[in-house]
Formats: C-alpha cells, sequence, structure tokens
C-alpha cells in the first residue's frame, strides 16, 4: 500500500480517514500490520477496516499518531482505560506515557493578590506557585513616577515633565509588589506613581481603578476567583485569591528510524515552559 495512499477505519460506529504513512508510524503496531492483512482482528468490509473498539478513545490514539504528542483535555480523566487501547494497538510508547499519568494531568496554579489602601497610596503585592506566570505579569506591569503640584491623587497628571518608569520590586521568582498613589514631596510638591499594565494603555493612579483592572487581567489569562478575604482590618489588607488548570510542558515521542529497526520511540519533554 503506498504511502499517500487513503485508508478508512470505522471504530466503534466512528469513521475515520487518514494516510497509510500515518498508520505506519510503528510498523510493529497492529495499524500497521492491518495494512498487510496481517491481523485479523480488524475486518475489511466494503473498503473500510472495522474494528469493535471505542471509537473516542481511538480520536486520541489518532492524534497521536498525526503530531506525535499527547494532547489531552484539561478535564481528560479516562488515562487507564486510553493506555489500554494503546496496549490494543501496540503503541506501547503511547502506553507507556499514559502510565506517568503525574506527567500529563494538568496541575493546579495559585495566584494570590493583596491590596492595601491607605490615604492616598495603594499598595499591592503578588504572589504565585508558578513563577514563569508571576515572570509573565510582571513584564505587563509598568510604574511610572513624577511630581505634580497640590493636586488630589484623583487628578489627571498635568506636568509636562516625562513620566518615569520604576522597576517592580521582586523578593523572590514568587511574588512582586508595587505601588500607586501621591506621596507628600515638599511644600505643594507631590510625588505621582501611576500603573500601567498592558494590553491596557491607561496610567492610572488611583488604586482601586488599578485593583479592578489587575482583577479583570487575571480572569481574561484564565484564573478564577475562589476567595476574597480581608487579612488585617487594621491596615486594611484585603487578600484575592485565584486558581486555574494549568497544563504541564507538552510530551513528545521521536520516532528513530533507522536501517533495520522497526520505529524505536523514545519520549521526551517538549520545552514549552521555560521555568517553573
Amino acid at each position: 500500500m503506498s504511502n499517500q495512499e487513503l485508508v478508512v477505519l470505522s471504530v466503534g460506529g466512528v469513521r475515520f480517514v487518514t494516510q497509510a504513512s500515518t498508520l505506519q508510524q510503528f510498523p510493529e503496531s497492529r495499524l500497521a500490520r492491518m495494512l498487510n492483512d496481517d491481523d485479523r482482528e480488524f475486518k475489511l468490509v466494503n473498503g473500510e477496516f472495522f474494528v469493535d473498539r471505542d471509537g473516542t478513545l481511538f480520536s486520541y490514539i489518532m492524534d497521536f499518531l498525526r503530531t506525535l504528542q499527547v494532547s489531552l483535555p484539561t478535564d481528560f480523566s479516562d488515562y487507564q482505560r486510553l493506555q489500554r487501547e494503546a496496549e490494543f494497538y501496540g503503541l506501547y510508547p503511547l502506553a507507556d506515557l499514559l502510565s506517568q499519568e503525574h506527567l500529563l494531568k494538568p496541575r493546579l496554579e495559585i495566584l494570590e493578590v493583596r491590596f492595601s489602601l491607605q490615604e492616598m497610596q495603594a499598595f499591592f503585592r503578588i504572589f504565585g506557585s508558578c513563577s514563569t506566570t508571576v515572570e509573565t505579569l510582571a513584564e505587563q506591569i509598568t510604574v511610572f513616577t513624577g511630581q505634580q503640584s497640590g493636586q488630589s491623587w484623583n487628578s489627571p497628571f498635568t506636568s509636562q515633565k516625562p513620566l518615569v518608569p520604576l522597576p517592580l520590586e521582586r523578593p523572590s521568582h514568587h511574588d512582586m509588589a508595587f505601588q500607586c498613589g501621591t506621596d507628600y514631596s515638599a511644600g505643594d510638591q507631590f510625588v505621582a506613581r501611576y500603573v500601567s499594565i498592558k494590553p491596557d494603555n491607561r496610567k492610572l493612579i488611583n488604586g482601586t481603578n488599578v485593583l479592578g483592572l489587575l482583577l479583570d487581567t487575571l480572569l481574561k489569562d484564565g484564573f478564577r476567583l475562589i476567595s476574597t478575604r480581608t487579612v488585617s482590618s487594621e491596615e486594611k489588607v484585603e487578600c484575592y485569591s485565584f486558581e486555574r488548570m494549568k497544563r504541564r510542558a507538552g510530551l513528545t515521542v521521536t520516532v528513530n528510524q533507522t536501517p533495520g529497526s522497526s520505529g524505536v520511540a523514545q519520549a521526551k519533554r517538549s520545552q514549552v515552559q521555560k521555568r517553573k
């Protein structure tokens, strides 16, 4: 059979169309042998190979053969059943990966925002269980500083002097801190700090507005607000806790097709994330 020839399979009543070369990724598998009529489990009926197995799970088998990657939905839970199907088809590299559920299951990511409003200043501190997320968020947030005269913190900045960006405080890879608002300097001069959060281009000085934009940014990024509480009533510190399910780095199978080999497969991690 030509590598480019189309093959039609009916698995548990679900129809799949693919190329012969896709099914031949692993020459020792039952799907590859099926093309040579070497497996009686697969019956050829009206030009279609019929097999009495789970058609829904076979869609993940086909995705693996096409991409050589294991990509499963966040809510997927049938690891043992899919592993059994992979073993049935003789796809042992896939079965080996599925036996390591801890490498494939999405992990729960926690992020906490602490907010304190004191007179004309607002203080923020963000803690995250994933350092990569905190680093990405830090790249979105910019604090600008400048001086203004005799205005409240809700007033727009009117000075012609350019605002100077300030670095965020980074106590560790897992947290950051910044503030906004105005602070008395000398005479009628105030030091003003504005916050901008990409992709929003506004420079906000009001702490409540910054908090609203920050929470909205996290929700759009896939986080879910799970609780709000007051950490310290005296210092007026509020805590907002978020969580989201985050995929682990993908797993890829590399097939080494060397002369005389039968398709040796080796699993490795895709470098999807720089660090955790």
